[in-house]
């Protein structure tokens, strides 16, 4: 069985045609299987994330950040060595790489950072104004009087 049928569930929910497409890419494990480089993803508040990944041998300017529409693209592109080097053993991997993460619904970049090797990506949940809940007021109907009967 390589499919799962999830019609059943959209009988009563709108909008989460694209929870099909993320559970096939996840099952199929396409390039997110590889493993390089390793990442942490955590949670640092009640709408916050953080996103932790080991980059040793990356500058800033190696390292290309994109977010486009609900994915974030994490891209690494090492420089080319000066001079000729020869390595006795090489155990740091300073690989091109490119990571690639489904943000959900109303998920922006804060912002990144590059620290000892690690570059940290700070995400914010930033729901709009207008698609946030909203109390609305029920109004009771006043009872017409006699004199509003009779000019209608």
């Amino acid at each position: 069985m390589n499919g799962f049928d999830f019609s059943p569930l959209f009988r009563n929910a709108i909008g989460f045609d694209r929870v099909s497409q993320l559970i096939d890419s996840a099952l199929t494990g396409s390039e997110q299987s590889q493993g390089y480089p390793p990442y942490n993803i955590e949670k640092t508040g009640e709408d916050a994330y953080r996103l932790t990944m080991a980059v040793a041998g990356f500058g800033p300017e190696d390292i290309s950040i994109t977010q486009h529409e609900n994915a974030l693209i994490v891209t690494g592109r090492p420089r080319q060595a000066e001079g000729e080097r020869h390595f006795l053993y090489r155990g740091i991997a300073g690989r091109a790489f490119e990571r690639r993460f489904q943000l959900a619904d109303f998920i922006k970049v804060g912002g990144a950072e590059l620290a000892n090797g690690l570059l940290h990506v700070d995400l914010v949940r930033e729901v709009p104004e207008a698609m946030k809940p909203r109390q609305i007021k029920v109004a009771s109907a006043r009872p017409q009087t006699i004199e509003a009967q009779q000019a209608a």
